[in-house]
């Protein structure tokens, strides 16, 4: 029987070969550890019944609260134990892949909450106090938020080189899956991150010049995820908007607002950096879009004018169908 941690260290070194992110290899492995813990057993001797079992009892199992595992979270353990035994599979550990034709759960797209209407993202973005060194920082970091709708991850490792104020775009480097992409600023992001690296980041990084970090807190350090999502959510609550407002929620905002002002659904799957159109389409269903008026709107032969009545289908002229009468039957 193999040792579990030798196991577990194979295949974190596997998922870096092929080049996944430091956040997929760690979630992977932990589910990878608690589908081994659980067994108890030689990976050898589990087979696909076993597995069905397995995947039976996570659809039974109930929370400390008593919630059942979601479609998503069912969704990724099944997916990890799926790649641990392509792995163990690659490397000649197991000889026949019990997992290869588990399917993993379909996951449902639920329509996004908390998406803020105009009005009330410029009271989330108000709030900022910009007399203040932070404030700027933090305004700047909101408006690029609500301009790119980027994610908090992408925002904290932007770099100096990546904002392009002159042509207002922003360069998203290894963003989620490891893709690269560019996305346009708005004016206000463009003018409030200028006021932030002329004015407050040289003061901010007086003690540390070194650092190419684009947002950085005052120490001189770059900001963390939890500084940037504490400070959003701060700021939203702080609106009082009676919404729950994350960075993903100016994500959500972003997206809505752009498609239903008609902007063409590839464009905005390219700057949320989404891989499929299905994903990109749940905005379409988040909006309330009128697909039978987007259609008339739209569709060529709906802006022609009317028929003219001379070209009009007649129907007094088709000659029905001839019927052959039949002679009454003799007594």
């Amino acid at each position: 029987m193999a040792n579990v941690n030798d196991i577990l260290f194979g295949f974190k070194e596997h998922l870096k070969v092929l080049n996944r992110s430091a956040a997929t290899v760690q979630l992977y492995c932990e589910q990878a550890k608690a589908f081994l813990d659980a067994e108890g057993c030689d990976v050898k001797a589990i087979t696909r019944k076993r597995l069905e079992a397995w995947i039976a009892g996570l659809y039974d199992h109930r929370t400390k609260e008593g919630k059942p595992y979601s479609a998503g979270t069912i969704s990724v353990k099944v997916r990890s134990v799926k790649r641990l035994f392509e792995y163990l599979e690659q490397v000649n550990h197991v000889f026949i892949n019990p997992a290869e034709y588990i399917q993993e759960p379909k996951k449902v797209r639920n329509l996004p909450r908390n998406i803020l209407t105009p009005a009330e993202a410029r009271q989330v973005l108000d709030q900022p106090n910009l007399g203040t060194l932070k404030g700027i920082r933090d305004r700047a970091i909101l408006e690029l938020f609500y301009s790119t709708g980027i994610r908090i991850e992408e925002l904290c490792s932007l770099t100096i080189y990546d904002a392009d104020l002159q042509g207002g775009m922003v360069r998203i480097t290894k963003g989620k899956g490891k893709k690269d992409r560019v996305v346009p600023m708005g004016k206000h992001a463009v003018r409030f991150l200028r006021e932030y690296i002329t004015k407050v980041r040289p003061h901010y990084t007086r003690k540390n010049r070194t650092t190419r970090r684009l947002f950085i807190d005052a120490f001189g350090k770059p900001l963390s995820k939890q500084m940037a999502g504490i400070s959003v959510r701060t700021y939203g609550k702080a609106a009082k908007t009676g919404k729950t407002v994350t960075a993903h929620t100016f994500r959500h905002s972003f997206a809505s607002a752009l498609v239903k002002n008609g902007a063409d659904i590839v464009a905005v799957q390219k700057m949320l950096g989404h891989t499929t159109l299905k994903i990109t389409e749940v905005y379409l269903r988040s909006v309330g879009i009128d697909l039978k008026a987007a259609h008339k709107k739209s569709h060529p032969r709906e802006k022609e004018r009317e028929e003219s009545a001379s070209i009009k289908p007649t129907l007094e002229r088709i000659r029905p169908p001839y019927v052959r009468k039949l002679k009454p039957c003799e007594p």
